[in-house]
């Protein structure tokens, strides 16, 4: 299983976040309808007001669970996908892509 975290900058000010943030509201739940797909989250700042908080309010994250990369790949490469890149190219300003596994699972907890 593999996590991609998706890091979205976005240009300021409230009309290009609701953009992004509308976008995703359309395509989430075909996205979740993907083969090999395992979860599609959309994760912005809680408002804390806690002092140890960084907040980024130009930037929204992606939280993805795909079963592999050719699931991953294929994702990239729907209609939907392009029409939503389509759709914000003027509200973002770069993407950056983590694909990650796990390192330490509960059954590695365990045998310690």
């Amino acid at each position: 299983m593999l996590v991609v975290i998706a890091d979205i900058q976005i240009r300021s000010g409230v009309q290009h976040r609701e953009n992004v943030l509308n976008a995703f509201r359309k395509i989430t739940p075909v996205v979740l309808q993907e083969d090999g797909c395992y979860g599609y989250e959309l994760l912005v700042d809680y408002e804390s007001n806690v002092d140890y908080q960084t907040k980024s309010p130009d930037s929204i994250t992606m939280l993805e669970h795909w079963e592999s990369i050719e699931h991953l790949n294929a994702h990239l490469q729907t209609p939907h996908m392009k029409a939503y890149q389509q759709q914000v190219k003027d509200d973002v300003l770069d993407v950056k892509i983590r694909i990650m596994q796990k390192g330490l699972t509960i059954d590695d907890i365990l045998e310690i």
